[in-house]
C-alpha cells in the first residue's frame, strides 16, 4: 500500500539529476516525499518545519534519480533463457515458438516474478510485458502477470498481444500457438475492461499489442487499432525489427513496415514501437509526424544481430523513445540499467559516433522517454512536484564509481551501480540491493523449477 498522504519521507544530501525538461540537477539537493507524490524537490536541506516526517534520509554519496521505466518486455521468456544463443531473429523464433506454445499460468507467474524482480533491484520502477503467447487451456496467464506485479509493487503496464498468423497462413508461429481473429479481440477487451485502471497514479494499465506483422493478420492490426480507441487505451506492437522483416512485408503486402502500419492505423500519439532498427529517412519522418513511439532496446538488437536503430535521427526529429529490456530469451540479463550504457555505446557504433547520444540523453531514454511513449510522462519520469513518488538512489561512492566527478557520468558510463533505495508510489521495494516485496532466493529456485517443467514438457511433445 502506498503511504498515508499525511506522511513524509525526507532524502537529503544527494545528488538529483531531476530529469525536467530543463534537465535541473543539483550537486547537493533533497527530495520531499508526501504519501504517493514528490513534494518538493531543490538544491540544500530540506525545507524546516516539515510535519508529519516518518523517515529522514541521509543519502551522501548518492544520486536520485526517476525510477527507470522499461517500455518493452517478454516475461515469460526468462524460463527459456539461454536458448538459441547463435541465431537470428526468424530462426530464433522458429525454434523457440515450439517451446513457448507450452507455456502455463504457474509458468507465467514464475517467469514474470524473475523478469519483474532483476528489474526492480535495478531501478525500474515502472515496468511493461508485452505477452503475446496463449495456449489453449493454460489458464489465466494475464491475471498471473499482473499479479506478480501487483505482489513485487512495481507500476506495471500489461500490453495484452495476440497473433492470429499461423504457419498455414504464411506466418512464424505453429499454427497451435495462435488464437482466431474473434477470440484475441474478445480476450483482449476483456482483459481491457477487467484491469485497465485510468486514473492519475495507477498501478495497473493495459494496451492492445498484436505482436508484429509476421505473426498477425492485417485484420487483426486494423481491428486492434480500432478496439484501443474505442476503449481508451494506448496499441503496442514490434516494428523494423529486421531486414527479414522488411523483406517479408514487401513480398506480402507490398510495402514497406511503416508504411504497411499506417494503413493499418498504427501511427499516431497512442502508439509505441519496439526496435525499430531498420528506418529509412521517411519512416522516421512519419514517426516524427505522427507521435509514433519507439522503445529502444540495444542488446536485443545486439544479441539477434538485428542491426543499430537510428536513435541520434529519431530524436532530432522529435521521435518519442524510450529503453527496453526485450525478451529475456534475447537478452538474459534482464535488467534495463544497464542498457542506459548500451545504447549509449552501442549508438557510438553507427554513424553519428561519438556524439551520438550523450550520458544524459541515455538517461533521458531510461526515464522520462519510457514514460513518454507508455502515455505517462505527466505521472512519472522525472523528478517534480506533483508527479508520483517512483525515485530511484543510487550510490556512487564505493570503488566502481567515487573517482568519477560527475554522478550522471559515473551512472551511465561506469559499472552497474548499486541501487541503496528504489520508491514506487512512495512506499521503498528496494534497500541496499535487496528486495524488501520478493524472497530472491525462492523466486531463483521458482524460476529454475518452471524452466525445467517447460523443458520437459516441450521435449516430450
Amino acid at each position: 500500500m502506498a503511504p498515508s498522504a499525511a506522511q513524509r519521507t525526507v532524502i537529503e544530501n544527494c545528488a538529483i539529476a531531476t530529469v525536467d525538461a530543463d534537465d535541473t540537477e543539483y550537486a547537493s539537493g533533497h527530495v520531499v516525499l508526501a504519501g504517493n507524490r514528490i513534494e518538493t524537490v531543490g538544491p540544500g536541506a530540506a525545507p524546516g518545519g516539515l510535519t508529519d516526517v516518518v523517515r529522514r534520509i541521509d543519502a551522501s554519496g548518492h544520486l536520485a534519480t526517476p525510477g527507470l521505466v522499461n517500455a518493452h518486455h517478454h516475461f515469460y521468456q526468462w524460463i527459456t533463457r539461454g536458448l538459441a544463443t547463435d541465431h537470428s531473429l526468424f530462426d530464433w523464433l522458429v525454434a523457440l515458438y515450439p517451446t513457448w506454445a507450452r507455456i502455463d499460468e504457474p509458468m507465467c507467474r514464475a517467469a514474470a516474478q524473475g523478469s519483474l524482480a532483476m528489474m526492480a533491484r535495478g531501478g525500474v520502477t515502472t515496468a511493461m510485458d508485452h505477452h503475446y503467447v496463449f495456449p489453449e487451456g493454460a489458464g489465466d496467464l494475464s491475471g498471473a502477470i499482473i499479479g506478480a506485479a501487483a505482489d513485487m509493487g512495481v507500476r506495471f503496464t500489461l500490453a495484452r498481444g495476440s497473433m492470429d498468423r499461423g504457419e498455414k497462413d504464411g506466418g512464424l508461429p505453429p499454427d497451435f500457438a495462435v488464437e482466431s481473429l474473434e477470440d484475441a479481440l474478445a480476450a483482449t477487451e476483456e482483459t481491457v475492461k477487467r484491469h485497465h485502471d485510468a486514473s492519475f497514479d495507477a498501478m495497473t494499465q493495459v494496451a492492445v499489442a498484436p505482436c508484429s506483422p509476421f505473426s498477425v493478420s492485417t485484420e487483426l492490426l486494423r481491428q486492434g487499432a480500432e478496439l484501443a480507441r474505442r476503449l481508451g487505451v494506448r496499441l503496442h506492437t514490434h516494428g523494423s525489427e529486421t531486414v527479414e522483416e522488411e523483406r517479408f512485408c514487401h513480398e506480402l503486402f507490398g510495402m514497406g513496415p511503416t508504411d504497411y502500419f499506417e494503413s493499418t492505423g498504427w501511427l499516431g500519439e497512442d502508439v509505441w514501437m519496439a526496435h525499430c532498427v531498420h528506418m529509412n529517412d521517411a519512416d522516421i519522418a512519419a514517426f516524427a509526424r505522427t507521435g509514433t513511439g519507439v522503445a529502444h532496446c540495444p542488446s536485443s538488437n545486439a544479441r539477434l544481430a538485428a542491426g543499430i536503430a537510428r536513435v541520434p535521427d529519431m530524436l532530432a526529429a522529435g521521435v518519442p523513445v524510450g529503453l527496453g529490456v526485450d525478451g529475456a530469451a534475447s537478452n538474459e540479463s534482464g535488467e534495463l540499467h544497464t542498457e542506459l550504457r548500451n545504447a549509449l555505446l552501442v549508438n557510438r557504433l553507427g554513424p553519428h559516433r561519438e556524439a551520438a547520444l550523450t550520458a544524459r540523453q541515455a538517461l533521458r531514454l531510461g526515464t522520462c522517454g519510457g514514460a513518454r511513449v507508455l502515455g505517462r510522462a505527466d505521472q512519472i519520469g522525472s523528478l517534480e512536484a506533483g508527479k508520483l513518488a517512483d525515485l530511484v538512489l543510487w550510490r556512487l561512492d564505493t570503488l566502481a564509481h567515487a573517482s568519477i566527478a560527475d554522478p550522471v557520468t559515473a551512472l551511465v558510463f561506469g559499472a552497474a551501480a548499486p541501487v541503496t533505495a528504489s520508491f514506487v508510489d512512495g512506499r521503498q521495494i528496494v534497500q541496499d540491493g535487496r528486495l524488501l516485496t520478493a524472497d530472491e532466493d525462492a523466486l531463483a529456485h521458482a524460476t529454475r523449477d518452471e524452466a525445467r517443467r517447460l523443458a520437459r514438457i516441450a521435449a516430450r511433445d
